[in-house]
C-alpha cells in the first residue's frame, strides 16, 4: 500500500541529498586539490558548501521521518504497555507533524523576506530565497509523512533494508 510514497520520497528527496553530497565531495576534492597543488582554492566554496549542506540535511529529513530512522528515545519502552505504545507513536507523529508544518510556514515567510529583499550570499551573490523555498518545500513533505503515520502504522524496516 504505501510502496508508492516510498519510492517518490526515493527519487525525491533521496536523489535530492545524495546530489547534493555528491557535490560537496567533489568540490571538497577540487579545493584541496586547488589549494595544496596550486595554491588557490575555489572561489566561493564555502559558501556552496553550506548551501549544499543544507540540502542534504532537508532533503534527507522526509526519507529518514519515512523509514523511521531518526534518533529515538526508547528507555521508558520497557515500562509502556503494549497498548500505549500505538497511542504514543500516533501522538509523537501528530506533534511532529504539527511542528514540521509550523517550520515549514515560518520558513515559507522567511523565504518571501529573502526574495523581497533580494538577499545573496556575500562572495558569490547567488539569491538565497531558492534554498529557502526548497527548505520550506522538504519540511512540509516530512510533515506530510508524519501525519500519514497518523493514521497508518510505520512500516517496520530493518536496517540495511527497504521497505517491501
Amino acid at each position: 500500500m504505501l510502496q508508492t510514497p516510498e519510492k517518490f520520497l526515493r527519487w525525491s528527496s533521496g536523489l535530492i541529498a545524495s546530489m547534493a553530497l555528491f557535490a560537496i565531495m567533489w568540490l571538497t576534492l577540487i579545493d584541496v586539490t586547488g589549494r595544496k597543488f596550486f595554491n588557490h582554492s575555489v572561489p566561493g566554496g564555502l559558501e556552496l558548501t553550506e548551501i549544499l549542506m543544507v540540502i542534504v540535511i532537508f532533503g534527507a529529513l522526509p526519507l529518514v521521518s519515512w523509514r523511521s530512522e531518526h534518533v529515538v528515545f526508547d528507555s521508558l519502552d520497557a515500562v509502556i504497555p503494549v497498548w500505549l505504545k500505538g497511542i504514543q507513536a500516533r501522538l509523537v507523529h501528530l506533534v511532529c507533524a504539527g511542528t514540521f508544518g509550523l517550520l515549514a510556514w515560518l520558513m515559507t515567510t522567511r523565504a518571501q523576506r529573502f526574495a523581497e529583499y533580494g538577499d545573496t550570499t556575500v562572495h558569490l551573490q547567488l539569491a538565497i530565497s531558492p534554498v529557502a523555498w526548497l527548505m520550506a518545500a522538504l519540511l512540509l513533505l516530512t510533515a506530510l509523512v508524519h501525519a500519514v503515520f497518523v493514521f497508518s502504522p510505520p512500516i517496520p524496516v530493518t536496517h540495511g533494508e527497504t521497505a517491501p
